[in-house]
């Protein structure tokens, strides 16, 4: 019997655990690499990026042995084609910290939560099923995304966000605070959480610490057809962006320095452990022009296990250097150092560090042209947006000669979302290049506009503009109004006023690209990422729109009022209606008769009988009737009256 149940035992497990696996050729992979950037601020950055792959397979069923559970299942339930939910804390600094990389174009966003997802849903579901997927990612990774269930939050763009019409849905809530608890249920999401590998790196206070912190969460589904049924292959992109400050007083760091931590080895599922150390073009070629002036070779040698060279000095010799290849920058290439972490455990930590030799300062690579937004006017009924835009030195290292032409011409995306009560009028929209206005038809090239409806919908602006490519600067300015709530649709802080969502600026004739010098490039995930072709992209400021507000001590006033007018009435209608006026008339009289003493009560008794008249009984005995028609009696009632009036003319 004991041998029976251990064959039934074996066979349950083979069901469950190798059914998948013969399903398919295909095992599931998950990786972790990290990328360290020394920025021109004497800022650190930090890019952790993990990737889980499902490979396709049966879609009920499935055993995941890498892969989240919960994102799987998250992809059947919605069927979700893409989705991207990004918690970000801090704004990216364009200026500073480089908008043309691949690093800052697709991890950069926005304050507080943004979320889009594209569905494989019919028409007539996608909304049903966008309320439905908030609600589980808002218990997933507790957070508010809850509140983009309500219609007026978010939006349905068609070509300017991304290129799904009819099934994409977009969302922000700048507002949303991030904290800890945001953190961890993305952290359980990974094989080995962050008890080994990269992960062990992310310490609380010191992340939090940073300057400005993004955690993203990418899903891309497929769907392919088998004799079995409908097979799903999934994606999975964790990524965490953090800028931090070096605790030393230069800005040379190391991982312990930054992180408070040392890796101690890979996670035991990952396929692969890598940490980068990169170095941007123009920093390159500061070096580049800092070793001809001192006739050196600024590429590092080996020494005693460091690697050192003219400008720093690491203090682990990498396991390669992978240059960048050149893609019409100015000859300036990127640099990338590898380390490899599987050779590393408790006993010998790896805790990389860099040590400048000498200061150096060179300027991020910018986007074309840097956008700005803010607001107009005064007052709590109408205003307006404006959106600048300012041409960078990019723009004439990368057109060059055709800068001049007069039918040089570079497109720019705008991609703006409203609140309701922001009522923007769209035909109000001007457009100036280089201080002179210019016929608005001529300047776009497409355009979709959804004005806002009360309590509905938001407004939605989608616009393809054309500018010279000698523009220096362009800004578009747009008027709107602003509406009135209901008093229970004021938030708790409405004196801080309402945010209105960041713009997205999108240049479609630019890539943020890199391309590498390595035969394993395309084993890495993380540089196989950065080859994608994807467009350049930049986030505007959130607004802060002040809208009318009413006295909320109002009500409290009109409560305290009341609740004193009736307790006057009440009180002093009870007082007259129980008070009983003989009865205190003949304890008054009693006690003043017991005052006198006994002797002269005992004479006065006395007197009378030898005088042949009656006693005459006491006031308190023979009550009179008149007593209770006194002035202070007639006073009250009076008063009572004439506050019952009162109230009666004041509530209708």
């Amino acid at each position: 019997m004991l041998l029976l149940r251990s064959i039934l035992f074996v066979l349950v497990l083979s069901h469950y655990f190798l059914a998948p696996i013969a399903g398919s050729t295909e095992e599931e992979e998950f990786s972790e690499e990290l990328l360290l950037k020394p920025l021109p601020d004497q800022k650190v950055l930090a890019h952790f990026h993990f990737d889980s792959r499902a490979p396709p397979s049966i879609t009920h069923g499935r055993h995941h042995r890498v892969f989240p559970k919960a994102t799987a299942q998250l992809v059947q339930k919605f069927r979700i084609r893409e989705m991207e939910l990004s918690v970000t804390q801090g704004r990216w600094n364009y200026e500073r910290w480089g908008g043309f990389d691949p690093v800052s174009s697709a991890n950069a966003k926005p304050p507080g939560v943004e979320l889009w997802a594209v569905f494989d849903v019919p028409p007539d579901q996608v909304d049903s099923t966008w309320k439905n997927l908030t609600h589980t990612l808002s218990g997933l990774f507790c957070a508010s995304i809850n509140f983009l269930e309500s219609s007026t939050a978010y939006a349905s763009p068609h070509w300017s966000f991304r290129s799904f019409s009819g099934t994409l849905r977009y969302g922000a809530l700048p507002r949303e605070a991030v904290c800890t608890e945001n953190l961890t249920p993305w952290l359980k999401l990974l094989p080995c959480r962050d008890k080994a590998g990269l992960a062990v790196l992310m310490d609380r206070p010191s992340i939090y610490r940073g300057f400005y912190h993004s955690q993203r969460l990418k899903l891309i589904s497929t769907e392919s057809g088998s004799e079995v049924g409908v097979e799903r292959e999934i994606l999975l992109e964790h990524t965490l962006t953090v800028v931090l400050q070096p605790s030393e007083l230069q800005p040379s760091w190391s991982l312990s320095s930054i992180f408070g931590r040392k890796i101690t080895g890979k996670c035991v599922l990952a396929k692969s452990s890598t940490v980068f150390i990169g170095l941007e073009r123009n920093l390159v070629s500061e070096i580049n022009e800092l070793g001809k002036k001192n006739e050196k070779n600024w590429v590092a040698e080996k020494t005693s296990g460091s690697w050192s060279n003219l400008v720093f000095q690491l203090s682990f010799s990498p396991d390669r250097v992978i240059e960048e290849v050149n893609n019409g920058h100015g000859g300036n290439s990127a640099v990338l150092y590898e380390f490899s972490t599987e050779k590393y455990s408790d006993y010998e930590p790896f805790d990389v560090s860099l040590t400048w030799k000498q200061p150096m300062f060179w300027l991020s690579p910018q986007a074309p042209f840097h956008a700005s937004r803010f607001l107009m006017g005064s007052g709590n009924a109408r205003g307006s947006i404006a959106i600048t835009l300012k041409s960078t030195e990019f723009v004439k290292g990368i057109l060059g000669d055709s800068i001049g032409k007069d039918g040089c011409k570079v497109r720019i995306d705008v991609f703006q979302v409203v609140p309701w009560y922001v009522k923007v009028y769209f035909h109000t929209l001007q457009i100036f290049v280089d201080g002179e206005a210019q016929i608005v038809w001529e300047t776009i090239e497409k355009i979709r506009v959804s004005p806002s409806e009360d309590r509905v919908s938001p407004g939605l602006m989608e616009m393809l503009l054309r500018f010279p490519c000698d523009m220096k600067s362009a800004v578009l300015t747009i008027e709107f109004d602003k509406g009135l709530l209901h008093i229970d649709e004021y938030p708790p802080d409405a004196n801080q006023g309402f945010d209105i969502p960041a713009a997205v600026i999108s240049f479609p004739d630019f890539e943020a690209s890199m391309h590498f010098l390595n035969e394993n490039s395309s084993k890495s995930p993380l540089l196989s990422k950065f080859q994608e072709k994807n467009p350049v992209l930049s986030y505007t400021e959130i607004l802060l729109v002040p809208l009318a507000t009413p006295d909320f001590s109002m009500p409290y006033n009109v409560i305290t009022i009341t609740c004193t007018v009736f307790a006057l009435y009440f009180g002093s209608l009870l007082n007259v209606l129980r008070r009983r006026v003989g009865e205190e008339e003949r304890f008054l009289n009693r006690q003043a008769s017991r005052k006198g003493g006994l002797l002269p009560r005992l004479l006065s008794k006395l007197v009378g009988k030898l005088r042949g008249r009656p006693e005459e009984p006491s006031q308190s005995q023979a009550p009179s009737s008149s007593s209770l028609l006194t002035p202070k009696f007639i006073l009250k009632v009076l008063l009572v009256a004439g506050i019952a009036v009162g109230w009666h003319y004041y509530s209708e």
